[in-house]
């Protein structure tokens, strides 16, 4: 296939190293320099595009890539706000958009996990959730989209949980969600039940980027044979 990497740093290097050694092209590659080249001409060219930008840009990189017919998978955070506005625009244009919090498999094996634990505590009130996010200094959103996805999973299966809140004290219907931002830290999510007597308490770590960027580049496979609002489930089959 031939990609266009859309945001060209760290994770989007990484994404180039696999999707070349799974036999694809980069036709284009769009960062801070070259924004101007982000065109639906230049689109035309590529089978599908991979974005990790920042979230003030997500969602005009998503509205070009559909008006260029051009699938698109993303993993850029902090946009959902405007999750409806997006979703409605790629079926209007019959487009496919591929969005995940987090594309490394283990983690959507954790999506699983964590909420196969919320229904068994479901059951056991004397329990209190909370959670924990540490991530490198550089990201901008917080908590991470990845919590997000995990605290908005135990709201749907807890009883008397509505929402979750970031670094403050909870009322008893939310979940406090922590966010810590250090060094390198790819990525560190963690959920705790505690009681008076003990704890129970599941952690997901990321070693590095490679996971996230081989999810994104199978994403980006998928997309070549599904079409319309496609998530990590989907490809997962889960």
């Amino acid at each position: 296939m031939n990609i266009a990497l859309i945001g060209y740093g760290k994770m989007g290097k990484e994404i180039e190293k696999i999707a070349t050694s799974r036999g694809h092209k980069i036709k284009l590659i769009i960062d801070i320099s070259n924004q101007h080249d982000l065109t639906v001409e230049n689109l035309k060219e590529c089978d599908v595009a991979i974005e990790f930008t920042i979230p003030k840009s997500a969602v005009q990189n998503y509205f070009t890539c559909f008006e260029a017919g051009v699938p698109v998978v993303s993993g850029t955070t902090g946009w959902l706000e405007k999750k409806n506005e997006v979703y409605a625009k790629c079926k209007e244009t019959n487009g496919t958009f591929f969005y995940a919090s987090n594309f490394a498999i283990g983690v959507n094996l954790f999506f699983e996990l964590n909420k196969k634990l919320a229904e068994l505590m479901a059951k056991w009130p004397d329990f209190e959730v909370e959670m924990t996010e540490v991530h490198h200094i550089h990201k901008l959103d917080a908590p991470s989209g990845t919590a997000i996805s995990l605290a908005d999973d135990i709201l749907q299966i807890l009883p008397g949980k509505e929402s979750w809140v970031n670094d403050k004290t909870p009322e008893k219907n939310q979940i406090n969600i922590k966010s810590e931002r250090r060094g390198e830290v790819p990525g560190i999510h963690s959920i705790k039940y505690e009681s008076e007597v003990d704890f129970i308490e599941i952690t997901h770590e990321t070693k590095n980027r490679k996971g996230l960027a081989t999810g994104a580049v199978l994403a980006a496979e998928y997309c070549k044979e599904h079409s319309g609002i496609l998530t990590m489930k989907d490809l997962l089959n889960i």
